[in-house]
Parts: structure tokens; C-alpha cells; sequence
């Protein structure tokens, strides 16, 4: 029979609490103790607070295909230096790094654009971010950046006085849609617009795929604006305009007086202006016979 060890004496000094290991991690520690480990948010999450954007993460994204991601955010609102919003709308679900390119693009680019129109920026047209699709929507092509939460398609940014500026509108003068390309040219790493294909005719495709030695995509060709249309309708004649010349009797009659009256008067068989009629023997061809005219 085994013996039992004996009881520890009350005066026995108390046992020493085992160190943790230099370096251990919140995790291992967690494990230790029988807790489940909390992630760690990113540095990308901790550095996009609210006072740059309204932003907040929402859990992964396990699709097929490989589509979705990690570090995920409902981007709804970016926030200008003045503590004003710039609300996206709809709100786009991006990785926290494509939301912190494009509040970063609004808060810099694009709030000093509409200051130079006399106005401030209040909403971003967002017409497609996070969808699990291939490329331009076809079927077997590779998966696009928008599957991977990297991609946000722009139509349009709306200013406080009612303005929208049509990225794609060639109503909208050139030098502010030139100013607009080369401002998210250099900030992201496709860019794609009319000229590019005819998928991104009305509208413009940012995202930050990775590519090999820093290879960059920028196709977007500001197009020259529309000509003026020339009015439906002549303009009013003014007033001092002096009045226009009437033609007399006498100037209307001529050797062509005796054919019109004759028409006028019911006359079938009178010929037109400057023809002779038929002499005897001599038909007119039929209207069966002539010629049809085409139409398109």
C-alpha cells in the first residue's frame, strides 16, 4: 500500500508562483488558462479611428472561390479635418486597407478639389465594392478585386450646394475630371475608366491589387466635352430688327403665272412649271410605272 505524503506544516514558508516566460504572447498565456484568445486587431484597424472615418469592422469573409477577406470594415462615412462627413453611399464593405486609400483620397484630394469649386463634398457615389464575381461579371474569368473586398467602383461625388460631379461626365470641364485622374493615378494601384474597355465607360474602378515589381494600371481617358447643340427653334426676331420686304404682284407674275393659275384652277392636265404639254401620240408615263422611292 502506498503511503500518503504528509501534510505541509503551517510554518512552512509559501511556495513560489511559477514566472511567465519572457516574451510569451497574450495567446499563449490565454491557452494557459483555459480562455480562448481574442485577435488582435490590425495596425491598419487601430490607426483608422473615428475621426478619420466611420468605419466599422465586421467579422471575415469565407466565399467560394476564394472570394472575401480579412480585416474587414463597413466603410460609411469618411470624416474631413473640419469634422464634417463625406457619407458613402451605399456603405461599401472593403478591407480596412482599401477604406484607409480612399478616406485618405477624399480627405486630401478630394476636399481640396471642392473647395476650388466653392462648395465641400458631402457624399461619395459608390457603385460597387465588395461582390464574389469574376472580372467585368464573366463567367470562368479570374476572380476580380471586388471578390476580394480590394476594389470600389465611383460614379459621382456629390458638393453641400447641390453640384454632382460626374467623374465620367463630359459636361463637367476637363481640367477637374484631369485633376481627379491624376489624383487617384498615383494613390492606387488600378485605375479604370473610359478607354480602358467598354465595361468602364460610366464609371471609374479603383483598388489595390498587387502585382509583381510594383507594377501600376492607370486607363482612363478624359474625353474632350460634347460640342454645343444648336437650338431646335430660330431665336425671336428683335424688336428694332427692321421689317422685312414683301414681294409685289407685279414681281410674282411671269411666264410661269399661266401654269400656276391653271393648276389652281383644277386644270390636271396643265404640265408643271417649265415643262411643255404632251403632243398628240404622246402619253405620260403611269404611276404604276415610275420609279419607287427607297426608304431607310
Amino acid at each position: 500500500m502506498v503511503p500518503l505524503p504528509r501534510p505541509r506544516p503551517a510554518d512552512a514558508p509559501p511556495r513560489a508562483q511559477p514566472v511567465a516566460k519572457q516574451g510569451a504572447s497574450a495567446t499563449e498565456k490565454q491557452v494557459g488558462q483555459g480562455e480562448p484568445a481574442e485577435p488582435q486587431p490590425s495596425a491598419c484597424r487601430v490607426a483608422l479611428t473615428e475621426e478619420i472615418a466611420i468605419a466599422p469592422s465586421i467579422p471575415d469573409i469565407r466565399g467560394p472561390g476564394g472570394c472575401g477577406g480579412e480585416d474587414l470594415v463597413r466603410l460609411e462615412a469618411i470624416v474631413l479635418a473640419d469634422k464634417s462627413r463625406v457619407a458613402v453611399k451605399p456603405a461599401a464593405t472593403l478591407r480596412c486597407s482599401m477604406a484607409s486609400a480612399l478616406a485618405d483620397w477624399v480627405r486630401s484630394d478630394v476636399a481640396r478639389l471642392a473647395e476650388s469649386l466653392g462648395s465641400r463634398v458631402t457624399d461619395l457615389d459608390n457603385f460597387d465594392a465588395y461582390e464574389c464575381r469574376g472580372r467585368n461579371r464573366v463567367a470562368g474569368a479570374m476572380l476580380s478585386e471586388h471578390g476580394r473586398a480590394n476594389a470600389l467602383d465611383v460614379r459621382a461625388f456629390k458638393l453641400a450646394n447641390g453640384q454632382s460631379v460626374g467623374l465620367t461626365d463630359r459636361t463637367v470641364p476637363r481640367e477637374v475630371r484631369e485633376r481627379v485622374l491624376h489624383s487617384v493615378c498615383g494613390r492606387f494601384t488600378t485605375v479604370l475608366g473610359p478607354g480602358s474597355d467598354w465595361y468602364h465607360e460610366d464609371h471609374i474602378h479603383l483598388d489595390l491589387a498587387q502585382r509583381r515589381n510594383g507594377y501600376r494600371i492607370c486607363q482612363w481617358d478624359v474625353w474632350d466635352p460634347l460640342p454645343q447643340i444648336a437650338p431646335l427653334l430660330p431665336a425671336e426676331r428683335p424688336e428694332q430688327a427692321p421689317p422685312r420686304e414683301v414681294a409685289t404682284r407685279s414681281d410674282q407674275e411671269g411666264p410661269e403665272a399661266g401654269n400656276s393659275a391653271e393648276r389652281k384652277s383644277g386644270n390636271p392636265e396643265a404640265p408643271p412649271a417649265g415643262e411643255t404639254a404632251p403632243t398628240s401620240g404622246e402619253t405620260r408615263p403611269s404611276k404604276e410605272k415610275r420609279r419607287p422611292s427607297r426608304r431607310f
